[in-house]
C-alpha cells in the first residue's frame, strides 16, 4: 500500500494497485460522518471502436449508456438500486463520453453497501427480455433530450467542431443505433472494458484502507486482463470542421455555445498543467470578475446562465462556454474583441493573481465534496496523474502560461458556434 501525504492542504491519500491490476484508492476524512465510494471503467460513449488481443469491434453509439442502464440487475432478480438503498445507501450512475461510474454515498453500512457495489458491477446478467425493455425506456429518453434545447445546441457544436472523432455523437446514442444492441453486445463491452486493469476504485470518508482494498480483492476477479485499446479515429485538425450552426425551437430567447479545439496533452502531469492553465485563462478572460463578463452583463448581452469549461474525452480537447443572449452574434463579436485585446496587451496581472486564489480555493472545497473529490481522482488516474498534485502545479503556472493559451486556441478562425432561435 502506498501513502502519499499532501501537507499543503492537509491530507491523505491511500493507493493499492491490486494483482488483477486495479487501481484503488482512499482519501481517510476523519471525524466525517459520511462516506462515498466511486467505482468507475475507463469506458464512455466514445469508446464505440476498440481492439482487444488483435481483435477489431464496432459497436452501436449508445452502449456505454445502455450498460451503465442495465448493470442494476442481478442473477437473483433483485436491482441493485433498490438493495443499496434499503441498506440505507444514496445510490446512483452516470455516463460521459470517456468515463462510467457507479457511486453511493451512506451514513452507516459503508462495508456492506461497498461489497453490494462491487459484486454488482463486476458480474453482469443480461437477458433478451431484458435489453428489449430496456430500448424502450432509453427511446423515450433519448426522444426526451433530442427536445432539449440544452442538449440540441450543445451536439450541433460539436458536430461543427469534429468531423469524425466519435463524441460529436450523443452518449446515449439514437433510437435507431439502440435498436441494434443486442445481450451479447453487452457482454462483449462488459468484458472488455469492465475489466479491473481498466477500472479504478476511489473512497473517501472516515474509512479503514486495508478493509476496502480487501474487499476489492475478495470480490473482484484475481487475475489481470488485456485492456481494450480504443479507436476514436484519425486525429483532426485544430480548425472547426463547420463554423456555424442553427436550429429554431420553442424557446423564450435565443441560446448559444461558442467552442474551440485544444491540442490535449496525452497524459500525466502535462494534461494536469493544461488542463488548469486552461481554467485559470478562462477565468482570466471571461470568469465573473473578468471585464468581459462585467461588461456584457451590463449591456444586457449575458446574464447569471453564463458558463464556461475546458473538457477532455477520446484524446480531444474543447473549450465551450454560452448561455442565453437577446443576440448571440454580438458576443461572438465582443468576445473576439476582447481576445485581440488580451493578445495585444496581455491578460490583466491582478485579475490573474486573484483567479489563481479563487481557484486554488475552489481546489480546496473539493476536496470536501467527496463526490466531486472521488470523481477527480478517477479521472486522473484515467489520465494519468494525482487530482490531488494539481495545489502545487497549479502554483506554477505563470501571467504568461495564461496569454500564451488563449492566442493559440482562441483566435476567431479557432472558434465555432451552435445557435437556437425562437420559434416564430
Amino acid at each position: 500500500m502506498e501513502v502519499k501525504s499532501f501537507d499543503n492542504i492537509g491530507e491523505k491519500l491511500y493507493k493499492e494497485t491490486l494483482e488483477n491490476g486495479l487501481r484503488a484508492y482512499v482519501a481517510i476524512k476523519p471525524g466525517y460522518v459520511h462516506s462515498y465510494a466511486l467505482f468507475a471503467t475507463n469506458y464512455g460513449g466514445a469508446d464505440r471502436r476498440f481492439k482487444l488481443s488483435g481483435k477489431a469491434a464496432d459497436t452501436p453509439a449508445g452502449v456505454a449508456h445502455f450498460l451503465e442502464h442495465k448493470m442494476f440487475d442481478t442473477p437473483d432478480g433483485k436491482n441493485a438500486l433498490n438493495v443499496l438503498s434499503e441498506n440505507g445507501a444514496s445510490p446512483n450512475a452516470w455516463t460521459s463520453q470517456s468515463m462510467t461510474a457507479y457511486h453511493f454515498s451512506c451514513t452507516s453500512g459503508f462495508e456492506k453497501n461497498l461489497n453490494t457495489l462491487l459484486e454488482f458491477v463486476s458480474v453482469p446478467y443480461f437477458t433478451a427480455d431484458g435489453v428489449a425493455k430496456e430500448q424502450g425506456i432509453i427511446t423515450q429518453e433519448i426522444r426526451m433530450i433530442e427536445d432539449d434545447p440544452g442538449f440540441v445546441v450543445y451536439t450541433n457544436l460539436m458536430k461543427c467542431l469534429y468531423s469524425e472523432n466519435p463524441i460529436r455523437d450523443s452518449v446515449a446514442g439514437t433510437v435507431e443505433s439502440i435498436s441494434g444492441i443486442s445481450e451479447e453486445t453487452l457482454y462483449e463491452c462488459h468484458k472488455a472494458f469492465y475489466n479491473p486493469a481498466n477500472m479504478t476504485l476511489c473512497v473517501a470518508g472516515d474509512t479503514d484502507p486495508e478493509a476496502v482494498f480487501d474487499a476489492a480483492r475478495r470480490l473482484l476477479p484475481e487475475k489481470p486482463q488485456v485492456v481494450p485499446e480504443s479507436d476514436y479515429g484519425a486525429a483532426e485538425e485544430l480548425l472547426p470542421a463547420t463554423l456555424r450552426t442553427s436550429a429554431v425551437m420553442p424557446v423564450s430567447a435565443p441560446q448559444y455555445m461558442i467552442g474551440a479545439k485544444v491540442k490535449a496533452e496525452e497524459n500525466g502531469n502535462e494534461r494536469l498543467r493544461q488542463s488548469l492553465t486552461g481554467e485559470l485563462a478562462l477565468r482570466c478572460l471571461m470568469g465573473r470578475s473578468s471585464p468581459f463578463y462585467t461588461r456584457l452583463y451590463a449591456k444586457g448581452l449575458i446574464n447569471a446562465d453564463f458558463g464556461y469549461e475546458l473538457d477532455y474525452a477520446a484524446k480531444a480537447a474543447t473549450i465551450i462556454f454560452g448561455g442565453e443572449s437577446r443576440d448571440p452574434e454580438a458576443v461572438f463579436s465582443e468576445f473576439t474583441d476582447e481576445v485581440a485585446g488580451i493578445i495585444k496587451n496581455g491578460p490583466d496581472a491582478g485579475l490573474f493573481e486573484r483567479s489563481k486564489k479563487a481557484l486554488y480555493g475552489n481546489m480546496l472545497r473539493t476536496t470536501d465534496r467527496f463526490s466531486r473529490l472521488c470523481s477527480e481522482l478517477a479521472a486522473g488516474e484515467f489520465a494519468g496523474y494525482n487530482y490531488l498534485d494539481s495545489f502545487n502545479i497549479q502554483s506554477g503556472i505563470s501571467l504568461e502560461d495564461t496569454a500564451a493559451f488563449i492566442s493559440d486556441n482562441l483566435t476567431p478562425e479557432r472558434l465555432a458556434m451552435s445557435a437556437i432561435d425562437p420559434a416564430g
